[in-house]
């Protein structure tokens, strides 16, 4: 009987590539996850810490650091990052070798809101707590402020954080009682009162254009308030 040699190879070779399959697979599931990589996407200065982060990636309540990798549900960590208030998105990645890393997005402040409580207002128009960590450069905001009513402000702020003007001289912004606004200039001891926020930009234009004349005339001392209510006009009322 003539053995068919070519036939013993091919069945050798599957039975290595199995065998290695096999291998690999129970080395790579028993693998333990290291200890964490975190990156912050974008902003600088972390408003959240390392070791936050760090105590948001638990799973049944234990850290996942020496944890076999084939138990550890990656969506499942994602949750628990963006649950945070300080965490606009969060991506978990695992690598092959048990090295996982969390990539996280912080909110970003526009604004911040100081009345019986105090914290922020991101560039979406969301809560935001104050951070231990860092403390943000943005307009402070005073008066009549509802926490679950921030349209009028977190659209101000917003305009103010876009316009380079306004970003700064403008220091801090009322609401007032009838929810008009007012503003507050860094260099200069006046108010602008702006009223609502009907022909923002038109009020915007008209307050850069008071103010260059006033800084070329060198009278810009001189006002105790700068009214914007009327679109069309500028009135001042000097000290």
């Amino acid at each position: 009987m003539r053995v068919n040699f070519s036939y013993i190879k091919v069945f050798v070779l599957v039975l290595l590539v199995v065998f290695l399959f096999a291998f690999s697979t129970h080395r790579n599931s028993n693998r333990k996850v290291v200890q964490p990589i975190i990156k912050f996407i974008g902003e600088s200065q972390p408003f959240i810490t390392h070791e936050a982060v760090s105590k948001l990636l638990i799973q049944n309540q234990q850290t996942v650091t020496g944890k076999p990798k084939d138990i550890i549900d990656l969506s499942q960590l994602e949750a628990a990052l963006n649950s945070s208030p300080m965490i606009k998105s969060a991506q978990v990645h695992m690598s092959v070798d048990g090295v996982l890393t969390a990539e996280i997005e912080q909110k970003r402040p526009i604004a911040r809101v100081r009345t019986n409580m105090s914290y922020y207002i991101d560039d979406e128009g969301s809560f935001m707590p104050l951070s231990a960590n860092y403390t943000a450069r943005v307009p402070l905001v005073t008066g009549n402020i509802e926490k679950n009513n921030l349209t009028s402000i977190y659209n101000i702020a917003k305009k103010i954080n876009e316009d380079e003007f306004l970003k700064i001289h403008i220091t801090s912004i009322n609401q007032n009682s009838d929810n008009t606004l007012d503003l507050y200039v860094r260099d200069n001891n006046f108010k602008v009162q702006l009223g609502s926020l009907k022909q923002l930009d038109k009020k915007i234009n008209n307050l850069k254009a008071f103010y260059k004349k006033a800084i070329k005339d060198k009278t810009i001392d001189s006002y105790r308030v700068v009214n914007l209510k009327f679109d069309s006009q500028v009135i001042c009322t000097k000290k």
